[in-house]
């Protein structure tokens, strides 16, 4: 057993070496393109683009169950954006509650039966259409329950444009967010397959008519956590990963694509809980194996604020479905792509990666933590040793939200006041003591369920955003 722990014990420290030291060298490529990333966006003057004629239309698909309490706040704010030619096209996915009459009596929708429906991918059955001519851009369909994947894919067969993207019913787009990725997408129409927008957490901020109109920290504990998270997995990764073309997830809060390659793999796949990693997954594997070149995009720019759970109960929920997710796209293509030269840096670099440091880390980390009980049972070191190595791991935790941080500082500067700044380093530390742990259990968790073939959603419930406006004008 000594003997076991002492190999175990010099694995897991190479373990620790090799991880921080491949998120450093993400970290860094993400510095490294920051400032070619501002200066394009400043040159390019994407205003003017909001009014050119030569900026290509976008569907935008909106998949809706049991959002009666923040679906007229998204639809609102999706009719307001700065973009020249775009439609909405809200899917009903058989909520339980008002979602759909909700909808109908805000806008005054009817039955529009004559509206022509391009069949291209199969999905439930679609009990409606509605619209009205008043809003000539805003589209609702109402189906038969099959998920948010089956939902995707029931607006692409409605949607009358070349680029389609995908906002979650949660979700508020800034004004300028499509504008600007679509400025991403023009600079290279032909091989830009997928571009990723920038997620930040609503919580706290103060909503008008669906806009963000004042910017604020989340004041629970949960929602604040998420927000330091948030910027690390955005700003401090995948910058870096799509400078090398490496992107294995574009959020399901808000992208946008390419809608004839998303076609051409067969659309979203239902039974995955993280289509969003499916689909650019098959997007990668189908340029590659076509030797076609592409990229897929990331616009830290282009933000979407999204509700975050602030329940332990919710967000479990929410990580335990991640964890499932990731797991069940790794063990369908990781055998076939993982480390083939013609899978390039998605195969040789990204899976590795997410296989070794994503889909297995709770099992070395539980693992991890089991031996360091046996070493201290088997007296093999000393509390201090413990110490110095659980500080290490902290410290290099740390080092990389604080790299996150300045990226923001440097780059955008959405939260100007000096108290956010030192409440996100404070939780920025303080992530590491229970939250991070608390993590791992929840995506080894998420691997049960998915051995027990559990692919539900899982439960997640919303706050009206008018309620969260005054939760803040009374906080």
């Amino acid at each position: 057993m000594r003997e076991f722990l002492l190999y175990y014990g010099i694995f897991a420290i190479y373990y620790v070496i090799a991880i921080n030291s491949m998120y450093f060298f993400i970290m860094l490529c993400s510095f490294k393109n920051i400032m070619s990333i501002l200066k394009s966006s400043v040159y390019s003057r994407f205003q003017k683009l909001s009014g050119s004629e030569y900026v290509p239309p976008i569907s935008i698909l909106v998949p809706a169950y049991n959002e009666e309490l923040t679906i007229i706040e998204n639809v609102r704010s999706l009719l307001s954006l700065n973009y020249p030619r775009y439609e909405v096209i809200v899917v009903n996915d058989g909520s339980k509650d008002d979602t759909l009459q909700v909808l109908i009596d805000q806008f005054e929708l009817t039955t529009a039966k004559h509206l022509p429906i391009n069949r291209v991918l199969s999905t439930s059955k679609v009990r409606g259409i509605y619209h009205n001519p008043a809003y000539p851009n805003l589209y609702l369909i109402d189906k038969d329950n099959g998920g948010k994947a089956d939902s995707l894919n029931a607006g692409i067969n409605l949607s009358h444009y070349p680029l389609i993207a995908s906002i979650d019913a949660d979700s508020l787009l800034e004004k300028d967010a499509l504008i600007r990725i679509a400025r991403v997408y023009m600079e290279n129409p032909e091989e830009t397959v997928a571009i990723g927008g920038d997620i930040r957490i609503a919580n706290g901020c103060k909503i008008e008519d669906g806009v963000v109109s004042d910017i604020r920290l989340p004041k629970k504990l949960l929602p604040m956590l998420q927000c330091v998270e948030y910027l690390k997995a955005f700003l401090g990764g995948r910058i870096g990963w799509s400078s090398i073309n490496g992107l294995i997830i574009v959020s399901g809060a808000f992208g946008v694509f390419r809608k004839d390659y998303v076609v051409k793999v067969g659309g979203y796949r239902e039974g995955y809980p993280g289509e969003d990693m499916n689909i650019i997954i098959k997007l990668h594997k189908y340029m590659l194996e076509n030797k076609l070149p592409y990229r897929i995009a990331f616009a830290p720019d282009a933000v979407c604020w999204t509700q975050a759970p602030d329940t332990f109960k919710i967000l479990g929920s929410q990580r335990r479905r991640w964890g499932r997710g990731n797991l069940k796209n790794m063990i369908e293509y990781g055998k076939n792509m993982v480390l083939r030269p013609k899978y390039k840096v998605f195969g040789m670099i990204t899976l590795p990666f997410n296989i070794l440091f994503e889909t297995l880390n709770p099992y070395f980390r539980i693992t991890g933590l089991l031996a360091l009980i046996g070493y201290t049972a088997l007296d093999m070191t000393n509390s201090k040793i413990l110490l110095v190595y659980g500080l290490l791991n902290v410290l290099y935790g740390v080092l990389l939200g604080v790299g996150s941080l300045l990226l923001e500082e440097i780059a955008f500067r959405r939260y100007p006041r000096v108290r956010d700044i030192v409440k996100m380093l404070f939780y920025t530390i303080l992530m590491f003591f229970g939250y991070r742990q608390i993590g791992v259990i929840w995506r080894f968790l998420g691997h049960i369920e998915f051995l027990r073939n559990n692919n539900s959603w899982g439960t997640m419930t919303r706050t009206s955003w008018k309620l969260e406006e005054k939760k803040t004008m009374t906080g």
